[in-house]
């Protein structure tokens, strides 16, 4: 074993030990009643909230990642079916949770539609009734490629996180489409998205190192979700060097947005680069690492309301919705910080070309998951 082998591999040992106590964590999460997961230990604990849409589709990704789906007794995988399925509205096609706010957030509700379709696929089911672009419920912008660039010209990219993940989400539509009307609308997108790009960089939209490389990071599933090479690769990786060397990353989401950009990009790194990346990884997550077992979304405390944790205390975006609330934003762990943590560590061992195999405590999950029934 080379020098640079031996210390890829004790990076990626102490990256499994950020690990420790998330499977029970997670069976805690868990509500036999409802079917579904809360959103921290904060959220269980009081009468205010209940099971919600994305932490109960990120408690199935966790699970998908560790290769642990497949051995969920029935009777729990019956109850996730039912969870999804009584959330979907019968007129509109979409899935919703009870808060009304919800209704009024446009990311929340594109987002909510794409993982309860994604779940109930992965748990062999479907949705019951028709989605939104067949229910003649999806937005006005859709009906046209027109409308639809126009809607993407009015986003607000003074914060590129925020605005990209509104361009982003708007996707959910298109992929209803059938190729022929797709084609397109993914044309004129494409399109816009080269005329804005900072050449420079590689980043769009504006705000903060990490606030664009997220940007960046949302964009880039518009350009993977229908195979177009993403520009300016080189630009991006510089981009993604230098952030996470000079900045602080005081989010989840700005240690997994660059990690997963890097897969995506597939550049060849230096062994040096590569070593380097993963360390700056785990030292950042290991900030949000909590007694609880999970991972907090922020370094201060997990936020309450996690829909609008992109705009952060001081910065300012136009017409953002209003909180909705998951949890009581104590220094705990959340399920969108600890989904997004096994979604980092699968992708430094692919960036390290390493097979990912599951955690240890994976099996562990049932074991904790029975005693609370």
């Amino acid at each position: 074993m080379s020098v640079m082998e031996k210390q890829l591999t004790e990076v990626l040992e102490q990256l499994d030990e950020q690990y420790s106590g998330l499977f029970k964590w997670l069976a805690h999460q868990y509500d036999p009643l409802s079917g579904g997961f809360y959103y921290a230990r904060s959220s269980k604990e009081s009468a205010r909230f209940k099971p919600d849409i994305e932490s109960t589709a990120q408690a199935i990704n966790i699970l998908i990642r560790n290769d642990a789906l497949s051995f969920l007794p029935e009777e729990i995988k019956r109850k996730l079916i039912q969870f999804f399925q009584r959330k979907q509205v019968k007129e509109t096609g979409y899935f919703l949770d009870n808060d009304p706010k919800m209704e009024k957030d446009e990311v929340m509700v594109q987002r909510a539609l794409g993982y309860s379709v994604n779940a109930l696929k992965r748990l062999g089911s479907e949705p019951l009734y028709p989605l939104p672009l067949k229910a003649k419920a999806a937005p006005a912008f859709t009906k046209s490629v027109e409308a639809y660039i126009e809607k993407w010209k009015s986003i607000d990219l003074s914060n590129s996180w925020r605005g990209c993940d509104l361009l982003a989400t708007s996707c959910i539509y298109l992929q209803e489409m059938n190729e022929a009307e797709r084609i397109p609308f993914v044309k004129a997108a494409t399109d816009y998205l080269a005329s804005i790009q900072d050449q420079q960089t590689g980043l769009w939209g504006d705000g903060s190192l990490y606030v664009r490389i997220s940007g960046t990071f949302k964009l880039h599933t518009f350009y993977s979700k229908f195979y177009i090479p993403l520009p300016n690769r080189d630009k991006v990786y510089k981009s993604i060097l230098t952030c996470l060397r000079t900045e602080k990353a005081i989010d989840m989401c700005y240690i997994r947005n660059p990690i997963d950009l890097l897969v995506y990009l597939d550049l060849d790194l230096t062994d040096e680069e590569l070593v380097e990346i993963i360390q700056i990884t785990t030292k950042n997550m290991s900030r949000l690492k909590r007694i609880d077992g999970g991972f907090s979304r922020e370094i201060d405390h997990s936020p309450k309301a996690p829909n609008v944790a992109q705009v952060k205390e001081g910065e300012y975006y136009p017409h953002m919705p209003e909180p909705v609330f998951l949890g009581e934003g104590l220094v705990e762990g959340d399920m969108n910080a600890s989904t997004q943590a096994t979604l980092i560590r699968m992708q430094c061992y692919r960036l390290a070309k390493k097979k990912v195999l599951p955690l240890q405590e994976t099996r562990e999950f049932f074991k904790y998951v029975e005693a609370i029934l």
